[in-house]
């Protein structure tokens, strides 16, 4: 059974002229406060899928191959969000336990699994971590290495880490670009779990021939890298002369043009209000890192283009326990993640504290996009081979646009014939705030006459079935919203356009 049409009125408008009969259905569908998953936004699982069981305390696992749990149909998340997003972090020697030998199965296995729980997947391969090296192959090759930077375990530097570690970038594009369940994909290069410590020592040649792994093996699916790793004098040199669209407040830029490419960023420490005071005195991240860089590193304005992904520092509950932070507290860092766009949250599989749910549901209301329909228009009758002039008000009230180019579709349906018609709506451009899209579709020439739902969704360009909530009522059991009905006759009026007749 259908659901009642989401309406505050619907009008039919007749038009005062020699085509009386023309009549508009005017929608104007009523806003709802529902908490939504939609693809690439909101939380993500760590390590994990929707359905498994969180890490206990305030710890946390990464870099090794995922630990799978039995799976018993039920995709609750006790004590997390539910979420589109699953983020595995894997060191290089899980992944490649031979120079000549790539364990593709387990990158198989992450991405169906995650399709199954409803997930997609942002990956990085981290070339070590804090105690696990570079794979034995490789160590083998260039020996015991001294003298080495902070956080580094193998120097850049030498050519032989371009070549492998490189290789498996390019060989991971080779593979997967473009994946449907690959969501994004992390750039790591150097520093413990990838994140950067100590890039700007690397060679600049070097530097630039390691991004160019991403560049140029990751064309199709979302890059999102992590320029601002709190170490660099300036983290706009890592920026700099790369092909990667950049824009700083005196007026330069990377550059323009189509050849250009729009990467996403993350941070790994959002929350950091003194976690390391005792050290570090008066200094912390969220005031005196990720607000200047930012801006410095050239990337404020990539979320218009590329997601923003933001990672916890420590986890939910570390911060109620060790940090003691309040609700005023976390109001703040939220508020903060949002100024920079954020798209994603990764919680490291934490859970979310009672004090801070209330604060968690309103921060993933806002969280990436949220489109509300506040006027919808469209005709009551058209012809076979007709067209479909309709009009529609958007809202996002999100922070953030969508990043993938899922097709806006209507559908006509009734008993007998079922017909969905692509729009030309390019969502990726519905940033936030007011959105018009007005256009028009054809009406296949062999269409069955009759009155049929007019429904519309965002839909998955593969299996042409409705991936994405609006923050309105009147969702079907299917996942089309109805906007009332349209009748097919070879006998309407000019409601549809005949493109063979001249008005």
């Amino acid at each position: 059974m259908r659901k009642l049409l989401p309406i505050v009125a619907v009008c039919l408008i007749t038009a005062a002229s020699w085509l009386a009969a023309q009549q508009t259905v005017i929608v104007r569908p009523r806003e709802i406060d529902d908490l939504l998953v939609n693809p690439g936004i909101g939380f993500m699982t760590f390590q994990r899928f929707n359905g498994d069981t969180l890490n206990p305390g305030a710890g946390w696992t990464e870099g090794h191959p995922i630990e799978y749990q039995d799976f018993d149909g039920d995709l609750t998340n006790i004590d997390h969000p539910a979420t589109s997003l699953a983020y595995w972090r894997v060191y290089w020697r899980y992944v490649h336990p031979a120079a000549d030998s790539i364990d593709w199965a387990q990158f198989d296995r992450v991405l169906e699994t995650a399709a199954s729980r409803g997930q997609t997947v942002i990956l990085r391969i981290a070339p070590y971590g804090g105690k696990d090296d570079v794979p034995d192959w490789y160590r083998e090759l260039v020996g015991e290495e001294k003298n080495l930077l902070r956080k580094w375990r193998t120097d850049p530097n030498n050519p032989l880490y371009l070549e492998h570690f490189g290789g498996l970038i390019r060989a991971l594009g080779a593979r997967y670009d473009g994946h449907p369940a690959l969501e994004a994909v992390d750039v790591s290069l150097v520093g413990y779990w990838g994140e950067g410590t100590g890039s700007h020592e690397v060679d600049p040649y070097i530097w630039q021939q390691l991004v160019y792994c991403y560049l140029d093996g990751f064309r199709r699916t979302h890059l999102i890298w992590q320029p601002l790793n709190g170490d660099s004098p300036d983290p706009g040199i890592l920026v700099r002369g790369l092909p990667i669209a950049a824009s700083w407040p005196d007026g330069r830029n990377n550059g323009e043009g189509p050849d250009m490419r729009h990467l996403g960023w993350r941070l790994d420490c959002l929350g950091d209000m003194g976690f390391w005071r005792d050290e570090q005195g008066d200094w912390c991240h969220m005031l005196d890192i990720y607000p200047q860089q930012i801006v410095t590193s050239g990337m404020q304005d990539a979320w218009k283009k590329a997601p923003v992904s933001l990672e916890i520092c420590g986890t939910f509950r570390s911060w109620q326990g060790k940090q003691k932070y309040d609700t005023e507290m976390v109001k703040y860092i939220f508020d903060q993640a949002l100024k920079w766009h954020i798209s994603s949250f990764n919680a490291k599989s934490s859970p979310v504290p009672d004090e801070y749910k209330p604060l968690v549901d309103q921060w993933l209301k806002k969280m990436g996009y949220r489109f509300v329909l506040r006027k919808f228009t469209f005709p009551s009758e058209v012809r076979p081979n007709g067209q479909i002039q309709f009009a529609s008000w958007w809202e996002n009230k999100g922070v953030a646009p969508c990043y993938r180019p899922f097709p806006f579709a209507i559908r006509l349906k009734n008993d007998r014939h079922t017909q969905i018609i692509a729009t030309d709506a390019d969502i990726r451009t519905w940033l936030p705030g007011d959105v018009v899209y007005d256009s028009e579709v054809f009406v296949p020439v062999a269409m069955p006459q009759g009155t049929y739902d007019f429904d519309i969704a965002i839909i998955d360009p593969v299996s042409r079935e409705p991936n994405l909530r609006f923050a309105i009522e009147g969702r079907g059991d299917d996942g089309w919203y109805n906007m009332g009905r349209i009748k097919v006759s070879h006998d309407a009026g000019h409601t549809g356009r005949d493109p063979n007749q001249v008005p």
